[in-house]
């Protein structure tokens, strides 16, 4: 059968997809417009599965506060390049997701695509459809939910990086300048955890291994070895871990000073860094 242009056009306005894949919907579906909304679907099926193995190192990064500033949401929406992070649909659909986000309180990445949007699809639906039309692969690279008595949050120039940083103690204290800089901090020193104690095992191991072997490499006596290995550990602790580090701005006093001048008792809980590179 002959599809008109004013069909194409009505099933491009349903779908958001191009005119000759709303035209080749039609075609193979013989006008049925509900067959073709599924026909589109389904190709975004297919272009996911052929791309499920490529890199997504480009993309933006979505954060929402609370009125009352106790919790942050920030959600990665991630693709394989940088056009696309700059597309119309691209940006609204990660608007979208962090709206989904906010509505359901969604614990983990999981459930955000599993929930469902103002049209009943879900989350994980919509992100197909996009890959579908744009034709390269789309995920939630990052999610993270984080309640506490304050929280901050920071969105990085390029738009690939977000921080939440998470306040208790604050006692009434304004910590949103504080909270800035400690966000900004954490983007650009990448902390690996909070304090010595947040650090996994393996870090510790790989970490005691290296100090041993640069320490051998330089000469030192076997006997000597695991005391110097433990030495630049404590440096590796101070370096790359959040409190312990210098203050970028100041760097007399370390984070956890930072906190104490700004307010006595004021503690991090946790933080979150979430980069698409």
């Amino acid at each position: 059968m002959a599809i008109s242009a004013a069909d194409v056009n009505k099933l491009r306005q349903m779908t958001g997809a191009g005119m000759m894949d709303c035209k080749k919907a039609l075609t193979e579906t013989g006008g049925d417009f509900e067959a073709a909304v599924d026909f589109l679907r389904k190709a975004g099926q297919k272009v996911a599965a052929k791309r499920a193995d490529n890199e997504t190192n480009e993309g933006v990064v979505f954060i929402a506060i609370s009125d009352d500033a106790t919790n942050g949401k920030l959600v990665a929406l991630a693709c394989e390049t940088e056009p696309v992070s700059k597309v119309a649909d691209f940006t609204n659909l990660g608007e979208a997701l962090l709206a989904a986000a906010v509505a359901t309180n969604a614990a983990t990445k999981e459930e955000l695509l599993a929930a469902s949007f103002a049209d009943g699809r879900t989350a994980g639906e919509h992100i197909i459809e996009l890959t579908g039309k744009i034709g390269e692969k789309i995920n939630i690279a990052g999610y993270e939910n984080v309640t506490s008595e304050k929280v901050v949050s920071y969105i990085h120039s390029n738009k690939k990086i977000g921080v939440l940083v998470a306040f208790n103690n604050t006692s009434g204290a304004d910590v949103l300048e504080v909270g800035k800089d400690i966000a900004m901090q954490i983007t650009a020193m990448k902390p690996v955890a909070l304090d010595k104690d947040g650090v996994d095992s393996a870090t510790i191991e790989r970490e005691i291994e290296v100090g041993r072997e640069q320490a051998r490499a330089e000469g030192k006596p076997e006997a000597m070895l695991d005391k110097i290995a433990a030495g630049r550990l404590e440096k590796f602790y101070k370096e790359s871990t959040l409190l312990n580090q210098q203050f970028v701005k100041d760097g007399s006093i370390n984070i956890k000073q930072l906190l104490e001048n700004t307010q006595k008792g004021l503690t991090i809980s946790t933080f979150k860094r979430v980069a698409l590179a």
